[in-house]
């Protein structure tokens, strides 16, 4: 009869802390918004608004039709001063070969995609041993169930709602239901990653992906265009 009970019990004590203890909202504002001729002022601009994170995007011109930043880009906003938690999204056609690298210049959190083939669990792997937290990411098109088993392994996993590689697309609001049910997996077992959006984030939006479980929004061209970043910044993360 014990043996019966305390699976039923765990998976409700579970589900219980889920539900009363969800994970506080964060805004990680997108660099590739910032001024490229001054992006130590950009991440200075995020500092001073009491956003923690700072998300950036990093393209190889393969993977994703544009090319964005570098490792050394993040180890010169280090040496400008910046203590920001470094959220950096690889959407590279090899990430295991660059995340090094990355972590070597300063990232805090290093995220993957699933959609290339290589050694995703390893990946993630290294990408913790190295002393940086893990993300796996996962576009548009790609269903959420390619990514489940990966759930267990993960600091944060990343819906992207715009095809990645260019800023300032429309919202894809078909991509709330791939949020409800992350969201419902991550309840369903008691995991505490974090559950990123990313494309079309703004204030209106952003309420939307929090009721379908998103705790951290990347807002790049609707932080960087507002006039008075602090108010939205606090607006973004008001509760509903």
């Amino acid at each position: 009869m014990k043996q019966m009970v305390e699976p039923w019990l765990a998976s409700v004590i579970c589900l219980l802390t889920s539900d009363l203890m969800p994970l506080p909202p964060l805004l990680a504002p997108s660099l590739l918004a910032g001024d490229h001729a001054n992006l130590a002022a950009s991440a200075r601009a995020v500092a001073d608004c009491g956003a923690p994170w700072l998300h950036c995007d990093i393209m190889d011109g393969h993977f994703v039709p544009n090319l964005t930043f570098g490792p050394e880009t993040l180890a010169a906003l280090r040496r400008a001063g910046s203590k920001l938690f470094l959220d950096t999204h690889l959407m590279l056609a090899e990430p295991q070969k660059y995340i090094g690298p990355f972590a070597q210049a300063g990232a805090n959190l290093i995220s993957i995609h699933i959609e290339p083939a290589y050694d995703h669990r390893g990946t993630l792997a290294r990408i913790r041993r190295l002393g940086c937290q893990c993300g796996i990411v996962v576009n548009p098109g790609t269903p959420a169930s390619s990514i489940e088993h990966l759930l267990g392994d993960v600091d944060l996993v990343l819906v992207m709602t715009v095809q990645p590689g260019f800023g300032g697309q429309p919202f894809r609001r078909d991509m709330l239901p791939k949020l409800r049910e992350i969201d419902g997996w991550r309840r369903a077992r008691g995991l505490d990653f974090r559950l990123e959006v990313d494309g079309g984030i703004d204030l209106a939006t952003a309420r939307e992906c929090r009721a379908a479980g998103a705790d951290t929004l990347v807002a790049g061209t609707s932080f960087f265009k507002a006039a008075d970043k602090a108010a939205f910044a606090a607006e973004i993360l008001r509760p509903a």
